[in-house]
Parts: structure tokens; sequence; C-alpha cells
């Protein structure tokens, strides 16, 4: 993760299992995450809270800051949960799987994706009958969870408040695009960075590791980061008679 980039999280319940099972747990979570955004210099742009995972769309003022929220949240919410339903053991899948996002043409794109799980789900048939998500926050102009902070691109949507809803309600009228649906879940659940070309190769090179996934092949040799490479032609070999 990097400080100022947005990063979509999503941590799931141990073998699929249940991590909400009534409002007052999703209460729980929320009361103490927004009690430890500003703790974590972390603004949360979207999120929901489904039956057994977690979407979260954060941005952190340090690069280790997202990573101690979840940690942080994890450890809370299990105590909670394995005290209130006399449950020992581990509440979530591992740690959690997250993505660095491209601001430009994909934030909103993971704003829609997180509200729609519901309706994918087909829990609701519209996001707006999900009350344990940030659609309300960022459609309907309703600070219900007080949580949110809209990113720079939801806030170019429009001059005014009014004008930003209309147009990002706007963005759930059309029908979902499955290449980034699926675009989105191969970023998360494998670690990349979810963009195009040049950000995922500025990521790599922030971080100091691969961002997508690899190619099949020899791996080319190492040039100078951003240069065009290419693989070095193999020496002729030498003709050999097997005994």
């Amino acid at each position: 993760m990097l400080a100022g980039v947005p990063v979509h999280v999503i941590q799931r319940g141990n073998n699929r299992g249940p991590c909400f099972v009534n409002d007052e747990d999703r209460n729980f979570y929320l009361f103490h995450l927004g009690r430890n955004l500003g703790r974590f210099e972390c603004e949360l742009h979207a999120y929901c809270l489904m039956t057994n995972h977690v979407h979260l769309l954060l941005t952190s003022k340090g690069a280790e800051n997202c990573a101690v929220l979840m940690k942080h949240m994890g450890q809370l919410h299990s105590q909670y949960f394995n005290k209130r339903y006399k449950r020992t053991g581990s509440l979530w899948e591992g740690r959690f799987r997250s993505c660095l996002v491209q601001s430009e043409g994909y934030v909103l794109a993971c704003y829609r994706y997180i509200e729609l799980n519901p309706v994918r789900a087909s829990m609701v048939i519209h996001p707006r009958d999900y009350p344990w998500s940030s659609y309300r926050d960022n459609v309907l102009g309703e600070a219900v969870s007080q949580l949110t902070t809209p990113h720079s691109e939801y806030l170019r949507l429009g001059a005014t408040a009014e004008e930003r809803h209309k147009v990002y309600a706007a963005l759930f009228g059309s029908i979902a695009d499955s290449e980034r649906l699926e675009e989105i879940r191969a970023a998360t659940n494998g670690g990349y960075a979810l963009g195009d070309e040049v950000f995922r190769r500025t990521m790599t090179r922030a971080l100091g590791r691969r961002v997508e996934k690899g190619r099949p092949g020899r791996p080319l040799r190492d040039t100078t980061p951003g240069d065009a490479q290419e693989e070095l032609p193999l020496p002729p070999r030498e003709n050999v008679v097997c005994p």
C-alpha cells in the first residue's frame, strides 16, 4: 500500500462463514470503524457490510495505515463476535485482500462495485434498499453513517452536492460492465494494482515488487525501470552426439 493511493479491501469470514448475524453486529463494526479512521489517518470513500465479508474503499496518509486499521478492526470484531456467540477460533479467512486503485477511471468503478454487492447477491433489487452500505451517503446525500469522505474523483462529478448526487445516481442506471467487474475481482484477490499499464508500472517501481499477474514464459532481464524490456537471444548450441 502507498500513502495517498486508494485501496479496495475485502475481508471475508473464515470458510465463508458469517461475520455479521444481525444489525447489532453491523452497528458494532461501523461504530468502531468510525472511531478508528481518524486514529489511523484513513479516509473511507465507500463500504458495504455483507453477511460474510466486508468491502471498504480507503485512502490513507501513511503506507502502513490501512493495514494497521484492518488488523485492528479484525481483532476487535473477532473478540466481540466470539464473546457474543460463545465461539472460539478465527473469525476471518486469514489476512484481508486488497488492491491499489488508479484514481482516473477506476475509483468510481470501485464505488459502484462495492455498493452493488447486495444487488448481485440478490439480497435487494436496488442498492438504496440495503442500509449497510455507503450508497445513501453518496447518492441521496444522507450522512447515514457519517463515516465517508468523498474522493476527489467523486467531487469532480459536479459543482454542487445536488449535481454530484444526480450524476452519481446515473452510474447505477446502466448494466454492469462484466469485464470491469472481473478486473476488480482479479486485482483484489490477487493483490494486483487496478489501473492502466502506466499506473501498474508506476506502482511496481514505487513498491519494488510485481503488481500485476505474471505472464507465462521465461522472465525478462532487468533493465532501467520503465524502459522497454527485450529478452536477449540465446547463444547457439553446439552439436552433441549422444553416446
